[in-house]
């Protein structure tokens, strides 16, 4: 049985596709087939995985979604996806800017990404989208596509705050548009311990959400190499075993998937 895993963040600069590539690499490695699905226009996932020029690709996520809006078929997987390291990527590019226009006006909407996601899905045990660091009709796609959503945040205020629109924005999706959502939790990521700041916004998450929403004990602490790998479209994992970030992301793994108490 498939699971499709929702990456979100209302706020940029969370780490969320640095998340998303990490957590693929840790999912393969304990012999998971994943497949990421980059569905921001920024393609930064797609750059993570070394996958250059993705404008001139001749089919995207992009290109996918404008052939549902249009009722036609889609092509063969092989056409689209992209292997590297064992991990399937189903690729984004700078024209995915315009499929929030298209959508606008498109018959069923909220289903476009999810007619995708559900072809293919049969194939993977996880499938993880990438989502867009908004609330438009492409980020309403992701949500309505994923059985959960796992939500990176910084430890920020501003991030903090963003929690909340973002959560009241799930929860609507929720009644009204896929019932079945639910979380998988709040991952702190960028996390310096050493900080006071860092331990207030802790503490603020955690009295504002553990009631109802697991936030994981595993924190990505903040580490420079990780830039590095990212640089060099590698995961930290496969870049730099050793590093904190690479070992946090794997205990991360495990949390997730509740194989070990941590």
């Amino acid at each position: 049985m498939c699971k499709v895993i929702a990456i979100a963040s209302q706020k940029g600069g969370t780490a969320k596709s640095t998340t998303c590539r990490n957590l693929a690499t840790a999912l393969k490695n304990m012999g998971y087939k994943v497949l990421v699905v980059d569905c921001d226009n920024q393609a930064n996932l797609t750059d993570c995985f070394g996958i250059e020029s993705p404008d001139k690709l001749d089919i995207t996520l992009y290109h996918l979604m404008e052939k549902i809006i249009m009722d036609e078929d889609l092509p063969e997987k092989e056409a689209y996806i992209i292997n590297k390291e064992e991990i399937d990527i189903l690729p984004a590019s700078i024209l995915l800017s315009d499929i929030e226009i298209k959508l606008v006006s498109a018959m069923s909407r909220e289903y476009i990404l999810k007619t995708i996601i559900d072809e293919i899905k049969g194939d993977y045990d996880f499938v993880l989208l990438d989502a867009m660091p908004s609330l438009g009709l492409m980020t309403l796609n992701v949500l309505a596509s994923c059985d959960s959503v796992l939500i990176p945040a910084t430890p920020e205020y501003l991030s903090a705050k963003g929690l909340e629109l973002l959560l009241k924005t799930i929860y609507k999706i929720k009644k009204r548009i896929n019932k079945s959502i639910g979380f998988e939790g709040i991952l702190l990521t960028m996390f310096d311990d050493r900080t006071k700041l860092a331990q207030q916004m802790l503490e603020m998450i955690k009295t504002s959400y553990d009631s109802h929403i697991r936030v994981f004990h595993t924190k990505i602490p903040k580490s420079v190499k990780v830039g590095e790998a990212n640089a060099r479209s590698k995961s930290i994992i496969d870049y730099m075993p050793t590093n904190k970030a690479a070992i946090a992301y794997d205990i991360f793994a495990k949390e997730l998937l509740n194989k070990e108490l941590v």
